[in-house]
């Protein structure tokens, strides 16, 4: 009964209500996007992105995946083989770092962390040119180890920032009494802190592997042949020189949205738990 009284209390319903409003802007542009990836050409060209009246069809969807000129498979593919070890290499390497951070004193520590927020704070424009010589030098530019090496570093630090503040706000007496039993640092730490942590790891891989998936600008200054082209800079190549198929682009787009989302879906209930954990200390 209290609970009930609780949800038509005023604030509880302006909350909501604000929040749906919000949810609904939000989407606004998914929305127009989708519209239009399910319609013809021409209606979208005379009637518009917003025309709810016309005929819908998956046309779009079978054309930009058939058509090689387009060659989405390529871009999702290579898109994958740098998502994924973009994501798994800079956690583990990072889910340490924080670790010893959070748990140890050692010498320049603070300088070292604050050098990790200094890393986080730089534009990535301002490092694409050292960075492009840097890759040309070790044979690594137009490949996708190299653009893999740039977004793993890129994750290292922001990923270790994340997780130090995670670990700081674990309990530590089960890890006072593994120590007491003899574990070792290396066996509190992926026998004990790692799978407790899983909701941190969760919300950290979720947003990780979603930048890097969406990634445009490194892609586009160090990936230039075809068969090493990404799914972003595939998308892009559907508009053409001279002319725009809006529906083409927009299925394209759309498609190109489905792995970060089947990403995010899978890890939701992790996700949640550890944003929620690292603002209020709990896991």
């Amino acid at each position: 009964m209290k609970r009930r009284i609780m949800l038509f209390k005023p604030s509880v319903i302006i909350s909501n209500l604000a929040a749906w409003i919000i949810a609904f802007i939000w989407l606004l542009p998914f929305i127009g996007l989708f519209m239009t990836s399910t319609r013809p050409f021409e209606e979208v060209v005379l009637k518009g992105w917003w025309s709810i009246i016309g005929d819908y069809t998956i046309k779009n969807y079978i054309e930009v995946l058939k058509n090689q000129q387009y060659d989405l498979y390529t871009g999702f593919k290579n898109s994958l083989i740098v998502a994924l070890p973009s994501t798994v290499m800079p956690l583990i390497i990072a889910a340490m770092a924080a670790y010893a951070f959070s748990r140890f004193s050692f010498i320049m520590k603070n300088l070292l962390f604050i050098l990790i927020l200094v890393i986080m704070a730089i534009p990535q424009q301002t490092m694409v040119i050292p960075l492009f010589f840097l890759l040309k030098s070790m044979g690594l530019l137009d490949k996708l180890l190299g653009v893999i090496l740039i977004h793993s570093s890129w994750g290292i630090a922001w990923i270790t920032f994340f997780m130090k503040n995670y670990f700081s706000m674990l309990p530590r007496d089960v890890e006072e009494a593994a120590r007491v039993d003899g574990a070792s640092y290396a066996t509190i730490f992926f026998k004990i802190i790692l799978p407790i942590s899983i909701p941190a790891i969760a919300a950290a891989a979720a947003i990780q592997f979603t930048w890097v998936w969406a990634d445009f600008f490194f892609a586009l200054i160090f990936l230039y042949s075809p068969e090493n082209m990404v799914i972003t800079q595939k998308v892009v190549a559907i508009k053409g020189q001279y002319h725009i198929d809006w529906g083409l682009l927009s299925a394209g787009s759309i498609l190109a949205m489905i792995p970060p989302i089947i990403i995010y879906a899978a890890l939701q209930k992790y996700y949640l738990r550890g944003m929620v954990g690292w603002v209020t200390g709990k896991g």
